[in-house]
């Protein structure tokens, strides 16, 4: 694995992958969680600031080399408005490892604090634009909607937590806090490939 992330500031060009952009509006969507309930994205956001929404799964080793990191996210943030919603978007027929089952021991061996839904249909992670797990959009409240502030990696160093020089989830979220727009609004996530059903 490699540690670093390209970083493209708020002025580039949006990445060409990305379905959503920042600045665009989030519609609501639904997902199973591991608890069996079923996750609405404004249900759970409808009195918080935003969301982290974490695209992830249990078999890539960044996924888990960023698991604590994204706990610590949600531990931090949540309480100031932003919690965070994991979402799974890995084929199970491709990646055995990311089976709802798998996914119900892992939140329940790690303590997930926050809901892990299944993208059992991939339509979630298609409208989003995600390619990689794990990689981040930040959503933040304006009026009624969900936007999306940033896209892409939490920090950049995947490999040592206590190397890392930029905390880009966290840097976003304390901007917005603030009132301000995130001065890095993109970055490249560094991770596994989705893996997507088979045509």
């Amino acid at each position: 694995m490699t540690g670093r992330t390209l970083v493209l500031c708020s002025a580039a060009v949006s990445l060409a992958w990305a379905a959503y952009k920042v600045g665009d509006t989030v519609p609501d969507f639904q997902l199973r969680n591991v608890d069996g309930t079923v996750v609405s994205l404004h249900r759970y956001t409808e009195s918080a600031r935003g969301a982290i929404v974490v695209f992830t799964c249990n078999s890539c080793p960044y996924a888990r080399a960023y698991e604590q990191r994204v706990i610590e996210l949600h531990r931090g943030y949540a309480p100031k408005g932003f919690p965070v919603l994991a979402i799974q978007p890995n084929d199970p027929e491709r990646s055995p490892e990311d089976s709802f089952e798998k996914m119900k021991q892992r939140a329940a061996e790690k303590k997930y604090p926050f809901p892990y839904v299944w993208d059992e249909t991939q339509e979630v992670a298609r409208r989003f634009g995600a390619r990689r797990t794990p990689q981040v959009y930040l959503l933040h409240r304006i009026g009624a909607q969900l936007v999306v502030a940033y896209i892409g990696a939490i920090d950049d160093n995947t490999e040592d937590p206590r190397a890392v020089t930029q905390r880009y989830v966290a840097n976003a979220i304390e901007a917005l806090l603030r009132g301000e727009s995130p001065s890095v609004t993109e970055t490249r996530a560094i991770g596994c490939t989705i893996k997507w059903r088979r045509q």
